[in-house]
């Protein structure tokens, strides 16, 4: 039987400076980051962050969760920024990810843990609201295809070659990007996470 654990994306699969900048300049109005060319606006943050919050103020524990996240919107912007940069290393590798992928690693979670509590301890631990769970599943998908593809922990190669594709321009407001932890100022969400996964029953019969 295998269990998946918890995942973090080390630094050191992409520590080249180069790579991944950060602009220091004057940014565009209504611009939060640039990545591969494509504007990530405030508006599309702030978007994330109000879903966030919306579903923290429904909770009994409301007080704690939001003043566990007060930097909300650098949190929400770095994991966009991360995810793009999934998409990127997964579209190099001409990997994808299929409806019934995405619909069967949301139910693995959910039928071990039940609907509500799974959405309760990715708000708790990640603060991803409920309608953001299909881009996180997404990216656990496209990681673990990831690793499949290249071997556990060989992902520093390939993640280089497609983030120095990309190009990170933060604006000022939400902090400067650090290629070290893949994520904004001094934020602690890491790039890739993931509750820990149900334990796979062997085959009846097996």
């Amino acid at each position: 039987m295998h269990r998946r654990t918890a995942l973090s994306v080390s630094a050191a699969l992409l520590m080249a400076a180069p790579l991944l900048s950060a602009c220091s300049g004057q940014a565009r109005p209504g611009t939060a980051a640039v990545i591969g060319g494509e504007r990530i606006t405030t508006s599309a943050v702030q978007a994330q962050v109000n879903d966030v919050r919306a579903a923290q103020n429904r909770s009994e524990h409301s007080s704690e969760l939001i003043a566990a996240v007060p930097q909300l919107d650098r949190v929400k912007l770095s994991g966009m920024l991360q995810s793009r940069i999934l998409d990127r290393m997964a579209e190099d590798a001409g990997i994808g990810v299929t409806p019934k992928e995405l619909e069967e690693e949301r139910q693995t979670f959910e039928n071990d843990k039940g609907a509500e509590a799974f959405q309760a301890t990715l708000l708790q631990k990640f603060a991803i609201a409920p309608d953001q769970i299909d881009r996180w599943a997404t990216d656990q998908v496209l990681f673990t295809k990831l690793n499949a593809k290249y071997g556990q922990g060989n992902l520093a190669e390939p993640a280089s070659k497609a983030a120095g594709k990309l190009g990170i321009e933060v604006n000022p407001r939400y902090g400067v990007w650090d290629p070290q932890k893949v994520s904004i100022g001094d934020s602690v969400t890491p790039w890739i996470t993931q509750v820990t996964r149900p334990e796979q029953q062997p085959p009846a019969g097996a």
